[in-house]
């Protein structure tokens, strides 16, 4: 019986995926007709690739179950499986090729919009001056331990595979839902208003014990709460729900914004304009409490609201919607795994408890006894500070761990949790030789 392959699920699923491919691409405002294209003909490739190798294979089965003249070598003749390979591979190629240029293009035509700087600050209470290049007077390599996180080096977690469309003589930031003034903004209006800068660091909730998803930055703007002052919240409104440009959403309680720590909707970063990656044209900012529910990049909304009325992106996915960041500390040196010398050595890293403040950091080594570290200058509680401690190792193998006790009193458990559903616990441990 002739198990001849079909070709109508794998024609069925290229076209599908096609289709979605053309119509993410359609749905971002001002895509050219090469992002929209370059799906619909590469799957135009993939179905000609397909069909020529099933073709092939249905071939040699009737060749080898009905006696004909033969015109090939059983299996693959090498010349043709050459040539439909490398149609193939050239044909990936020149669509590969014109999709990045497509959307290298795209992102230069964003960025060209982004100014060459900011206007200047009329507050800059707890920013760190020295051109944001303070270094922990600790014994470490150059740039390994810095205050504040070069914009280069900042973490990103996004959920989008691309950077939204940005247009600002059209962009505008719309406040509205339980307002007295729906307030529209242009990247101008928010230029022209007065300027505040504030030292913050912002922590992703997937960060593990130890882990980079945290940052410290310079962020300037205008504070969030004299933007919904302006707007005139009513009373009975629970949440600040903003949405991106490109439909992220989030939320988290209106009394956060109005309590009198620094939320800000930023547009610079570290003395420049926010860039691309970071949100440009402008992104929330909020002490205390994790990037999921607060931290929009590229934002376009906000809306005040109740709980009821809408929940963020995480949130049916079973994330926490109270997100408070937990009291962490981590270790940057040594390294994981270096090898040491005997005698002196540096221990150093950061500590953060964002909005309560870090006052007093301390280590351990081998389950002995806690030690009390040096703590850098306590410029603000909304961000993190660094510490160090000098360790007379010994040689062998040893463990270091490390714990942080905030301004409220509360010193960080040693009960290890998963990030969900509202940030990891424990304490950092990292293992060292001496030599």
């Amino acid at each position: 019986m002739r198990s001849n392959k079909t070709p109508s699920p794998l024609v069925a699923a290229i076209v599908i995926f096609s289709f979605l491919g053309a119509l993410s691409a359609a749905e971002r405002t001002g895509s050219t007709w090469v992002s929209i294209a370059a799906p619909c003909i590469g799957s135009l490739v993939g179905l000609a690739t397909a069909l020529v190798m099933l073709w092939q294979i249905n071939n040699q089965w009737l060749l080898k179950h009905f006696p004909s003249e033969s015109h090939a070598p059983l299996g693959w003749d090498r010349r043709r499986f050459i040539r439909t390979a490398s149609s193939a591979s050239v044909g990936a190629v020149v669509l590969g090729t014109l999709a990045q240029n497509g959307e290298q293009q795209r992102i230069d035509r964003i960025e060209a919009q982004i100014p060459d700087s900011l206007p200047p600050t009329i507050d800059s209470s707890n920013s760190y001056e020295d051109e944001y290049e303070y270094e922990y007077e600790a014994d470490v390599a150059p740039g390994e331990l810095l205050y504040i996180t070069p914009n280069d080096d900042f973490y990103r977690i996004d959920t989008a595979l691309s950077f939204p469309n940005v247009n600002l003589d059209t962009w505008k930031l719309r406040i509205h839902g339980m307002v007295n003034n729906v307030l529209e903004l242009s990247y101008q209006d928010i230029l022209d208003m007065p300027q505040v800068e504030r030292t913050i660091t912002i922590c992703c909730v997937s960060n593990e014990i130890g882990g980079p998803y945290i940052g410290n930055a310079v962020w300037q703007g205008v504070f969030l709460k004299d933007l919904l002052e302006r707007a005139g919240v009513t009373g009975d409104a629970e949440q600040v729900f903003s949405r991106s440009i490109d439909g992220w959403t989030c939320g988290f309680p209106l009394e956060v914004a109005l309590d009198g720590r620094d939320a800000m909707l930023a547009i610079g970063m570290n003395g420049e304009p926010l860039p691309l990656e970071h949100g440009f044209p402008a992104r929330l900012i909020v002490p205390g409490i994790y990037g999921y529910v607060s931290a929009t990049k590229w934002i376009k909304e906000i809306e005040i609201n109740k709980w009821s009325d809408a929940m963020g992106y995480w949130i049916p996915l079973g994330w926490a919607r109270d997100a408070p960041i937990k009291t962490q500390s981590r270790i940057d040196v040594p390294r994981k795994n270096q090898e040491l010398q005997a005698g002196m050595n540096k221990i150093a890293g950061v500590a953060w408890a964002q909005h309560t403040g870090v006052e007093k950091v301390e280590v351990r080594i081998d389950n002995g006894d806690w030690n009390i570290t040096e703590l850098s200058d306590d410029l603000t509680d909304d961000a993190w500070r660094l510490w160090s401690y000098e360790w007379n190792a010994t040689s062998g193998k040893h463990t270091i761990q490390v714990r942080a006790t905030d301004k409220s009193g509360y010193t960080q458990t040693e009960v290890v949790t998963s990030v969900a559903p509202d940030g990891a616990t424990g304490w950092h441990t990292r293992k060292v030789v001496v030599a």
